[in-house]
């Protein structure tokens, strides 16, 4: 859908696309899931499959946002970017969607503090690996604020990446803080197979995974 532009600019968020699909990542792969895509992001990872959400959208306010919400009648909600912390709104909209009693997943990149996510809110924190080129963005006191329920996410360019997610997921105890940790393989640099082998090799507490979407209906927005 189209969001009706706002009048005002005051209690806002810039809108890029909203739209029903199946989750195509996370352990929620599969369920019918209302998208909320937030407009810009901070970083520009090298494989980013969302950049025409770094700009544009439009500005609409959060009651008439919560409106169109109403209007799909949603089974699970998923909040995503672009970088949706990076619109301070971003929170109020998490807290409202929850307090209607919508489930509610949030997808960041884990570069923004998370510590006043709603607690409510599931979170899909993806730590950025070196092939992202944006590893040093990584804000890694957010894994204090970690719930049992969130998840944990990397993206995986080739064998340096995986050695690097592996060695955190062990120091840092990754599996035991979080629901599941998530290995998925970038597909312009790594074949699927070498990833699933890597996993194996080395028995890791990890779920492979790969972009449902994608797979249904291609590389396209809106999906």
């Amino acid at each position: 859908m189209q969001p009706t532009i706002a009048s005002s600019k005051e209690n806002t968020l810039r809108i890029t696309e909203i739209f029903y699909s199946l989750q195509g990542e996370s352990t929620s792969s599969g369920l019918p899931t209302l998208f909320i895509r937030l407009t810009g992001c901070p970083l520009r990872c090298h494989y980013c499959d969302t950049a025409y959400a770094f700009q544009g959208g439009e500005q609409i306010e959060l009651h008439n946002l919560l409106l169109a919400v109403q209007q799909y009648e949603p089974q699970n909600i998923c909040v995503t970017g672009g970088e949706p912390l990076a619109q301070p709104n971003c929170l109020p909209l998490l807290s409202r969607l929850c307090d209607n009693h919508y489930p509610v997943s949030l997808e960041t990149s884990g570069a923004l503090d998370i510590s006043q996510v709603d607690q409510r809110v599931r979170i899909i924190l993806d730590l950025k690996t070196p092939g992202s080129g944006e590893a040093d963005k990584n804000l890694l006191d957010n894994l204090e604020h970690l719930k049992a329920i969130d998840e944990i996410k990397f993206v995986i360019c080739d064998k340096n990446d995986y050695n690097w997610a592996k060695a955190l997921l062990q120091t840092k105890e990754l599996s035991k803080k979080v629901a599941a940790v998530l290995f998925s393989p970038c597909k312009d640099t790594i074949a699927a197979a070498d990833l699933a082998n890597w996993i194996l090799q080395d028995n890791l507490p990890v779920r492979f995974q790969l972009q449902l979407h994608k797979q249904i209906w291609g590389d396209t927005p809106g999906v």
